[in-house]
């Protein structure tokens, strides 16, 4: 139980964010929304968006997964995926 709470402040963190990067209400970011075409996130700032999270979290995405992250969603179970191997 304590983990799930523990990712659940880490995902209102880096929905925040997102909602900061993207200058979109954190409320209307939806976790299947997809960058590009839902959001209107250019490439760039999604690479801001992985290095923000990168950095506020203290963990490294691997380069081979970077390009499969289209959405919140990718960012959340990626971001936990990694959590659970510290």
């Amino acid at each position: 139980m304590k983990k799930q709470q523990d990712f659940k402040a880490v995902k209102k963190i880096i929905s925040r964010l997102i909602s900061e990067i993207a200058e979109v209400p954190a409320d209307e970011i939806k976790d299947d929304a997809r960058f590009v075409e839902d959001m209107g996130i250019d490439s760039m700032k999604a690479l801001e968006i992985i290095a923000a999270v990168e950095k506020k979290i203290k963990i490294s995405f691997p380069e081979s997964k970077i390009p499969t992250i289209r959405s919140p969603k990718d960012v959340y179970g990626l971001v936990e995926e990694l959590i659970k191997n510290i």
